[in-house]
């Protein structure tokens, strides 16, 4: 937006596009080591037990030997898009102009691919600092159909996420999110409604609604994220690739009768929609 080599000096250029100078000149601080040590033990925390709040994971970090304020904590999981009860990044608070639509799957029975399709967005812990995971995964296979790894939470890189998806495996019948402001953001839900998919939206705080996801999230941070020090995103990208690959091809699941997500995804496939 700023450009530093116009012709046209930084205090005009804000001026025009009406943010402060200061924001120009400002470059905010990385988060030290000792806090990067601290969030990603709050990440595998929270991810065990979701329903613990700053209080409850001040005093689990106490124990553990951290020295750590329950404000110390609460900024962290604010920065991290940590909150309590339920595992979601900071698009569970949706924003207060987009429209939030019904939820369209309790009581429905999902047992064919392209039936019902899911995301979200999780905090990945590298060496130094963080990047965040967007995944579309089909409900009924657990197949990870697209994902992008994104420096920052905007809704750009979960419509690409979503676009792929499109491209290559047509579109479901019903795709449901959370009330993320990502998610509940025109581009997001113009690139649904303009393909005829019904739009289903979970539960305020009802992390459970979309389960498939929260489960996909557990197995790549157990099996992969926490066994790996990404040092870099170029690193991050890969090995979160990699084990997608290996998630969805070679993983046999217990509850898909021991088959795989891709083998059962193209078992139940029906014929593919023609994709807008």
């Amino acid at each position: 937006m700023i450009d530093r080599n116009h012709a046209l000096p930084i205090k005009r250029q804000a001026k025009l596009v009406g943010i402060s100078r200061g924001n120009v000149y400002y470059l905010p601080r990385g988060a030290s080591q000792a806090d990067q040590r601290l969030m990603k033990r709050i990440d595998a925390i929270n991810l065990a037990h979701p329903f613990a709040g700053s209080r409850m994971l001040r005093d689990m970090l106490n124990r553990e030997g951290f020295e750590v304020g329950r404000r110390h904590v609460a900024t962290l999981m604010q920065r991290m898009g940590i909150e309590a009860l339920y595992r979601k990044p900071n698009t569970s608070k949706r924003h207060p102009t987009h429209k939030v639509y019904p939820y369209l799957l309790r009581g429905l029975k999902i047992e064919r691919a392209n039936q019902v399709w899911a995301t979200d967005i999780t905090y990945i812990p590298m060496a130094c600092g963080w990047v965040y995971l967007c995944a579309i995964v089909d409900w009924a296979s657990r197949r990870v159909l697209a994902h992008r790894v994104s420096i920052s939470m905007d809704a750009s890189f979960c419509v690409e996420a979503l676009e792929e998806a499109f491209s290559k495996y047509g579109r479901p019948e019903i795709f449901n999110t959370d009330q993320g402001s990502q998610f509940t953001s025109e581009e997001f839900t113009e690139a649904l409604k303009t393909r005829g998919v019904q739009i289903s939206m979970d539960g305020r705080g009802a992390w459970r609604d979309n389960i498939f996801v929260e489960r996909f999230w557990r197995s790549i941070k157990y099996e992969e994220i926490y066994l790996h020090a990404y040092d870099s995103v170029a690193q991050a990208k890969a090995g979160i690739a990699r084990y997608i690959d290996f998630y969805n091809v070679r993983r046999p699941h217990s509850s898909l009768d021991k088959r795989t997500p891709e083998e059962f995804y193209f078992a139940t496939l029906p014929a593919m929609k023609e994709v807008a």
